[in-house]
């Protein structure tokens, strides 16, 4: 069975002063970061897409191995560039899905949820009984997904009307969404 990773990475990052994609941590850029996470983490292929300040991130990030979509429409929120990606795939069973604001997801919270992947799978990882990410979808899933992802919410409401599994990663990752500078750990 086929896994891909969607990486969503095509915000401004207005509340961060700038994309997020672009965010540097140790040398290496979250972007690079979280495509590496979700390789290591056995999805393949990785889908990595772009919007705000898209040349950049490619004269900037490496991105070996992955495909990148460019989405014209990032501005409307996360919800087009969740269905850029899923539009992107082919031939795969399920997509396993990480925002880019996300550096404290691992490889072993992302392979937790890949384990669950089969056509009709839909979970997301939790933190102290919240939901978080990476989430993971079912290819039949994927047109449910995509019909509600609009503005910001991304699958979000979609999860909830359809009972995703919460996979506690407590263990393994940390999965706050980082959206401003003072968010970042130490």
């Amino acid at each position: 069975m086929r896994i891909a990773g969607l990486l969503l990475a095509a915000g401004a990052g207005r509340r961060f002063g700038g994309p997020k994609a672009l965010v540097s941590r140790g040398g290496v850029l979250w972007v690079d970061r979280a495509a590496a996470v979700l390789r290591e983490g056995g999805c393949a292929p990785v889908v990595v897409v772009l919007g705000a300040s898209a040349s950049s991130v490619r004269a900037r990030a490496v991105l070996d191995g992955c495909v990148v979509v460019d989405n014209p429409d990032w501005a409307t929120g996360m919800g087009s560039s969740l269905r850029a990606g899923l539009d992107a795939l082919t031939d795969v069973h399920a997509v396993v899905v990480l925002p880019v604001d996300t550096p404290g997801v691992t490889a072993a919270a992302v392979e937790r949820l890949r384990a669950l992947a089969s056509p009709t799978a839909l979970a997301r990882a939790s933190y102290g009984g919240a939901p978080g990410h990476p989430v993971l979808i079912g290819v039949g899933h994927w047109a449910g997904v995509a019909a509600s992802a609009v503005g910001d919410a991304g699958a979000r409401d979609y999860l909830r009307a359809h009972g995703a599994l919460d996979v506690p990663c407590d263990d393994v990752a940390v999965g706050d969404d980082v959206d401003h500078p003072g968010d970042l750990p130490p």
